[in-house]
């Protein structure tokens, strides 16, 4: 099912099949997300739970038991539930049981509350621990944006730009997992400059950044800015070795597993540990100008 929220002069719409965002459009007709062309890449907006991108061989290890689990997750493959809707604001949620035990031996719930407010989407996670035991977990956004975001520009006349920082790059091996390096990042006036070369070897996962990066032209006046203060990690993406129209901005709480390694879901060190009947809360935005 598809729900759409408004505010002011934006529109949103939100889909149960994986609670993705599927439309972020103002009133004059600007589309700020990626519309899934399969050429490029055929979602949108993934929802990232429990597991953030590539587990060594699917699967990862807790007590002893191995579980095997896809790319950011089941949330993604997943029907959500509708659990509040109002003119400006759906709640989406997804519960652990059974079903998903084979995946995932935690009773949880999680919500996913989609809210507009002007020209800013506000998207809020709860996660509730309903089980005995801690539960881990990893968790984040995935949302495409259309580059160039208005006629007349190209991919390249646009930056992504950071409150000042010193980013480091979390170093990948070639099949996307981490090799526990991370090395300076550096930036051009806090900016840096797009082009499709950027992608060639998959996403740049960077640490050190303060919660916030805006996309914008110097030659245009539309633009897009992920708040997203609680994540440590920010991952850009488009499809590697295309000239993919989009970036994604993913706010992340977690890397994926080290190259060749079976995670111990207990002791990788970057996961999100919930004590038995617990709550979990962050937020993440996009604020479209």
């Amino acid at each position: 099912m598809m729900f759409t929220i408004r505010s002011g002069s934006m529109t949103a719409v939100i889909t149960s099949a994986g609670a993705q965002l599927m439309s972020l459009q103002s009133a004059d007709g600007t589309q700020y997300l990626w519309q899934g062309d399969p050429t490029y890449w055929a979602d949108r907006s993934l929802t990232i739970f429990p597991y953030v991108a590539r587990l060594t061989d699917g699967c990862y290890r807790y007590r002893g038991q191995i579980y095997h689990m896809p790319i950011h997750g089941f949330a993604p493959t997943s029907v959500f539930s509708v659990t509040e809707q109002t003119d400006s604001a759906v709640t989406l949620t997804l519960e652990g049981g059974p079903a998903l035990y084979g995946q995932y031996p935690f009773l949880f719930r999680y919500d996913i509350r989609y809210r507009m407010e002007e020209t800013t989407l506000h998207v809020a996670i709860t996660v509730e621990n309903k089980d005995e035991k801690t539960m881990y977990f990893g968790l984040g956004g995935h949302p495409g944006i259309n580059v160039p975001l208005e006629e007349g520009l190209r991919f390249e006349d646009y930056v992504l730009e950071f409150p000042p920082c010193r980013p480091r790059r979390v170093e990948f091996t070639p099949a996307c997992f981490i090799t526990g390096r991370e090395l300076p990042f550096p930036l051009e006036e806090n900016r840096l400059p797009l082009r499709h070369e950027l992608f060639d070897e998959d996403a740049i996962v960077l640490k050190g950044i303060p919660g916030q990066v805006t996309l914008k032209s110097p030659k245009g006046a539309r633009s897009v800015t992920l708040n997203a203060p609680d994540f440590p990690v920010l991952g850009l993406w488009h499809m590697p070795k295309t000239d993919a129209p989009y970036v994604c901005l993913e706010p992340w709480s977690s890397l994926p597993s080290h190259q060749d390694v079976i995670e111990d879901l207990e002791k990788q060190a970057d996961l999100i540990s919930l004590e038995a009947m617990g709550v979990y809360h962050t937020e993440w935005s996009l604020l479209c100008r």
